[in-house]
């Protein structure tokens, strides 16, 4: 009766078991993380070829005066185009913005560093409905986990600074 009872050295306690699990999940989840960003990152770069197709085609419709002798009233189609003009540069640079954020915040998360610029991104991927939302609101969800910030933390300690 007066036995103590013996824990084998390989044997987890609960509580071990508990934060092995927490990092697995952790390390799941960042991993998704990073293959979603970079998704995204080459959806964008998709989005400067849609616009340079859409540009092309809205180019030669203004620019053919047989598809417009029929119109009734109406801004006059050229300076129409010269809006356009100004919409397409704007466009491509969000568009490359979006791209090239997210693929640095793909590289980070995989490497553990620059939460922050992880949570930035995030920001400005949650108005982009329904990818961007969805990807802004599941990094900003697990990067400000409290286990998620110690392995930042950690990285960041290892690395001296």
């Amino acid at each position: 009766m007066g036995e103590k009872l013996k824990v084998r050295p390989n044997m987890m306690t609960p509580t071990e078991f508990q934060e092995n699990l927490q990092k697995s999940t952790d390390n799941s989840h960042l991993k998704l993380l990073t293959i979603a960003s970079y998704v995204i990152a080459g959806l964008s770069l998709l989005g400067i070829g849609f616009l340079f197709l859409h540009y092309q085609m809205m180019s030669m419709f203004f620019n053919n005066p047989e598809m417009l002798k029929n119109s009734k009233g109406g801004p006059p189609p050229q300076e129409f185009f010269v809006m356009f003009k100004l919409f397409y540069p704007i466009m491509g640079c969000a568009f490359l913005v979006v791209s090239i954020g997210n693929f640095l915040s793909a590289i980070f998360i995989s490497k553990r560093k620059y939460s922050t610029f992880s949570l930035i991104v995030a920001g400005f991927n949650c108005p982009h409905f329904p990818l961007g939302t969805a990807l802004g609101v599941f990094t900003i969800m697990v990067l400000i986990r409290p286990t998620v910030v110690n392995q930042y933390s950690a990285i960041k300690n290892n690395d001296g600074r």
